[in-house]
């Protein structure tokens, strides 16, 4: 009895090791698996960080890429003409001697009167589908002005040239010459024969291509307004108009100035439909109904006839000129939004 006892109690404790042992193991494995899901999901973090940043340094390099070309492109004309190549008038292929005022002042012209009649319509536009539209036009209306964005530009030109052009020189141009010939500064912005095709004509159809930019995106951010805001307005006997000017307005701003931003950026960069109404003359005229160019115009006509070093450089620099010009009203565009957020914080 006294020697199979402690017999028995050692084969006890030898099980019950093994059971700890045997029960210990399990947790180790679980530790063991949830270490590794949590090596991979790190590794895929890393990845996805890596590939997330090798976009964003390729585009970087993409931007950079294109200055340094332009600017190695231009470098002859640069040389060549200098600071004085931006205010010359000159454009002879056969003596060498370009300017880029002409193209600098058409591109500015155009785009400003883009933006002076798009803005006010888009923005009309914008109320009218998000306030006073029946609801069952309003999808059909939204669809229609969405797709003028989807026309291609040469569309745009096309019809400008053989429909709108026409038009223009018959019904708009004769009236505005004596309306405004005996008025002192009126009369020079509106002088000379009509032809039809001139500034004036390119600024309409760029009007006609930016406005479905700026209506729809202020129609976008219009709908982002809290109705609790529209009905407070309402409810203090506020009109549409003052509802709009003072509670909806000033809410979104923010959406609508970059809206606008995004416009004139499509504005300032269009090619093909202000090439075929434009008149692509290379001088300045206080009239907006003579004729002009622009940068993208003037590079889009003559980078095939350009057949010497001197004059490809002067195209190549018209493209700086473009991009610094975009450049800098992007610059200001994000200024004043940074402006306006901080004034609403």
């Amino acid at each position: 009895m006294t020697t199979s006892e402690p017999t028995r109690r050692e084969s006890n404790g030898t099980g019950d090791m093994s059971d700890m042992t045997m029960e210990d193991a399990a947790p180790r494995s679980a530790v063991v698996d949830r270490a590794k899901a949590l090596s991979s999901i790190a590794l895929l973090d890393r990845i996805f960080f890596h590939v997330t940043r090798a976009a964003a340094v390729i585009v970087l390099l993409i931007l950079g890429g294109v200055i340094v070309s332009l600017f190695h492109g231009s470098m002859p004309a640069i040389k060549a003409f200098g600071f004085g190549f931006l205010f010359s008038e000159a454009w002879n292929p056969v003596t060498d001697k370009f300017g880029a005022l002409p193209a600098i002042y058409g591109t500015l012209v155009t785009s400003i009167i883009a933006m002076l009649i798009a803005m006010p319509v888009g923005i009309g536009i914008a109320t009218f589908l998000t306030e006073l539209c029946p609801h069952a036009l309003r999808r059909p209306i939204g669809i229609a002005i969405e797709l003028l964005a989807g026309i291609p530009s040469i569309i745009y030109g096309i019809w400008g040239l053989f429909v709108f052009a026409p038009f223009v020189q018959t019904h708009v141009q004769p009236p505005l010459i004596s309306l405004f010939g005996d008025v002192p500064v009126l009369s020079t912005l509106f002088a000379g024969p009509p032809y039809g095709i001139g500034l004036l004509t390119a600024g309409f159809i760029l009007a006609i291509m930016v406005l479905p930019f700026i209506a729809s995106i202020s129609r976008d951010v219009f709908e982002t307004v809290p109705p609790v805001l529209k009905e407070a307005a309402a409810g203090i006997g506020c009109t549409t108009w003052e509802m709009m000017r003072y509670v909806v307005l000033p809410y979104s701003r923010v959406g609508v100035i970059g809206g606008i931003m995004l416009g004139l950026g499509r504005a300032l960069g269009e090619t093909m439909a202000v090439t075929f109404v434009i008149g692509n003359a290379h001088k300045v005229s206080p009239s907006l109904l003579a004729p002009g160019t622009t940068i993208s115009a003037t590079i889009a006509n003559e980078f095939t006839e350009a057949v010497g070093d001197l004059y490809t450089a002067s195209l190549i620099e018209l493209g700086l000129i473009l991009f610094v010009i975009t450049f800098i009203v992007l610059a200001i565009a994000r200024y004043m939004l940074m402006r306006i957020e901080q004034k609403s914080a």
